[in-house]
């Protein structure tokens, strides 16, 4: 009841947006989301390219792969201290300031820039990752799911389309490194986008006290622990799966033309996976179910990569890519959690942070142990013991006294 009131209270607090005000935010959060991604995918499928002319070594090959979810994890615990300084429009503007000046830094043809570039930009998107729910809530309050569905869509959409798009460009500009920097001109749209926002919000910002809410005190709630648990889990599933799945296929037996139709298989089915589980999921007492479906088919897709034969691979393809539509019902629940913004940007820090850190176990291990065994069985045994204990923490996590109400 405190928290409905204290909710009710901080609603009646912001002035009523006006319409050209609530377009400019929904404008905004779609050109931020088509950037959240394409950073990443644009530069993975250019890094052989990249490495031929700049002549780098294997360390440095591994090296950049990994710097996205370690940006994530440093970088974005230090958001909730951010928004609290800035607020989380000033603190957005700026995540989005750093990720276009750090992927056009990756346009000189240095290896030196395209390292400074990738930390900058990914500090950059980390910020911008873990203030997005804040955002969302703040601005999109009784629309929660909808805006966060619309903008882990648009994410996905940026991802695929840049990968798809930044190799023909690449060529057509002459060098990788002019491709791979293109990409900050889709960054710079999303500041000028979100430009006005910040500016709106900076200009008719009620005079209050807006607390700094320490992340780290919130890991010994059942909330916080269970939250930070399921992002870490869903996040190691899915860096684990996006890493090394063609690769998989490909060692297995298939051909890498056909491995790469079924990676392509696997990502087209997550994005309406998410718009589904976040429909089921925003009705009443839909939110544990949702959670279970979702998770089942993570499960069941592991199992059936282990026992069934490869010309079946568009079955765990598809109940994998189902599986992974998990993210955007795990973000509206980072959306609706807390009391106030600045509790949400703790809870959205710490869910993130860890869980990014704790992810990047996932595709580093996969290696080691396919190296180790050499076959894929054990990996796959344990990601198959990982999505059990996701179902267990999703039956926690969606529990009444835990699970917030339909927003």
């Amino acid at each position: 009841m405190a928290s409905v009131t204290s909710a009710a209270l901080a609603a009646a607090a912001r002035p009523r947006k006006s319409r050209a005000a609530v377009v400019m935010s929904v404008i905004a959060l779609v050109l931020i989301g088509l950037n959240l991604r394409a950073g990443i995918t644009g530069a993975s499928a250019l890094l052989h390219d990249l490495q031929l002319v700049l002549g780098y070594g294997p360390l440095v090959a591994s090296v950049i792969p990994s710097i996205p979810t370690l940006c994530f994890a440093v970088a974005g615990a230090a958001t909730s201290w951010l928004t609290g300084r800035l607020g989380v429009e000033k603190a957005i503007l700026l995540s989005l300031a750093m990720l276009t000046a750090g992927l056009l830094l990756r346009g000189i043809p240095s290896t030196g820039m395209l390292l400074a570039g990738t930390v900058v930009g990914m500090s950059g998107l980390a910020v911008c990752n873990v203030a997005m729910p804040s955002f969302i809530r703040e601005h999109f309050a009784h629309r929660t799911s909808l805006m966060t569905g619309l903008y882990t869509v648009t994410m996905t959409t940026g991802a695929t389309a840049t990968s798809v798009a930044v190799v023909p460009l690449a060529q057509l500009l002459g060098s990788p490194s002019a491709g791979v920097g293109a990409i900050g001109l889709l960054a710079v749209s999303a500041f000028l986008g979100f430009l006005p926002v910040a500016l709106h919000a900076h200009r008719n910002r009620v005079a209050r006290n807006v607390s700094h809410v320490s992340p780290w005190p919130l890991l010994r709630t059942r909330k916080g622990a269970l939250l930070t648990a399921i992002f870490t889990l869903q996040a190691l599933l899915a860096y684990a799966l996006l890493s090394w799945f063609p690769y998989m296929l490909t060692t297995m037996g298939l051909s890498a033309a056909e491995s790469g139709l079924m990676y392509a298989l696997l990502q087209l089915v997550s994005v309406p996976a998410g718009m589904l589980l976040i429909a089921i999921g925003s009705r009443p007492g839909m939110l544990r179910p949702a959670f279970y479906l979702v998770s089942g088919a993570m499960l069941v897709g592991m199992a059936a990569l282990l026992v069934l034969p490869l010309s079946l691979a568009a079955i765990p393809a598809v109940l994998l890519g189902f599986g992974l539509g998990i993210f955007p019902l795990v973000m509206v629940m980072i959306s609706r959690s807390g009391q106030t913004t600045a509790e949400t940007t703790a809870l959205s820090t710490l869910a993130q942070s860890s869980g990014y850190l704790l992810a990047t176990v996932g595709p580093f291990g996969m290696g080691l142990l396919h190296s180790a065994t050499g076959g894929w069985t054990l990996p796959l045994a344990l990601l198959l013991a990982i999505a059990v204990a996701q179902i267990v923490v999703a039956h926690l996590l969606t529990a009444k006294n835990t699970a917030k109400p339909k927003g």
